[in-house]
């Protein structure tokens, strides 16, 4: 089944929009939450029963670092300040939301995940694999759906609408800032400022391109092997408007990004709360 990018688009941009303007959209049926603990960004997505964006909020964070929550105190802070913003807009409480871990995830980091969501006075009701939630909102049934985040790159191939095989690796936003960096020889903190900048995308991707090659190349590494005719990037790492341009070079195949690729994630936690 191929994708419907305009659908998947407006619905992207739907939820983008009620974040930035703090809106609340109308709703039918049950409301499903996402938290996504991100290693740039904590984001909590509201959606209806047919899967139509409700309300959302973004925290910019560093509580995860590659996969892993390293500031377990902050992230249940910045969780419960996000459930407070989102309940005052609806208002109502929320009760359970899903979570999501990168590929192959399990054991401690998984429960960690899931104990930061019932720190916020959630009751978990699922947890996904990243790429997976990517898929979801994608509908996706066969290809690979790559997850370029802050701290690693994961990779889900799927066929037939099943994830046939999963890797992640560590590669991403994270080695992006530190080469932005150590080239203007700036603090960390100051490099993922002008990383998110739309206005210095042009002078900073020749800077990061050795990056993105490298991602590109640990793909082309896990794809080898599968029948795989499309590529689909999520994840805010990928933001660069070239980025998919780097990825078709390195290794020919179609490229899809949609829009804000940052929130197809977030959105994908929510639509998979009740599977």
């Amino acid at each position: 089944m191929s994708v419907d990018l305009l659908k998947v688009n407006n619905c992207l941009n739907s939820l983008a929009k009620l974040i930035d303007e703090r809106q609340v959209n109308e709703y039918n049926g049950n409301l499903k939450v996402g938290v996504d603990l991100g290693t740039a960004n904590i984001v909590l997505t509201v959606v209806d029963d047919s899967g139509k964006p409700v309300a959302g909020a973004l925290y910019p964070a560093n509580v995860v670092r590659d996969g892993l929550v390293i500031d377990y105190i902050g992230a249940i802070r910045i969780v419960k300040e996000l459930k407070k913003d989102v309940e005052k807009l609806l208002g109502m409480t929320l009760t359970r939301a899903a979570t999501a871990v990168p590929p192959g995830t399990i054991g401690g980091n998984m429960k960690a995940m899931s104990n930061v969501l019932e720190a916020a006075n959630f009751e978990v009701t699922g947890v996904v694999d990243e790429p997976t939630a990517a898929a979801t909102v994608l509908q996706v049934s066969d290809g690979a759906v790559v997850d370029v985040g802050g701290g690693t790159t994961g990779i889900s191939i799927l066929k037939n609408g099943k994830v046939i095989y999963t890797a992640d690796e560590p590669t991403g936003g994270t080695h992006m800032g530190l080469v932005i960096a150590g080239n203007y020889k700036i603090s960390f903190l100051e490099a993922e400022k002008m990383k998110i900048d739309p206005n210095k995308q042009n002078e900073l991707f020749p800077i990061i391109k050795p990056v993105i090659e490298k991602m590109a190349h640990i793909v082309k590494k896990h794809i080898a092997g599968y029948e795989i005719d499309k590529i689909y990037i999520v994840g805010g790492a990928s933001c660069f408007v070239e980025f998919e341009k780097v990825f078709l070079k390195e290794i020919g195949i179609e490229i899809i990004k949609p829009a804000h690729p940052h929130l197809i994630t977030p959105l994908g936690i929510a639509l998979n709360e009740f599977k």
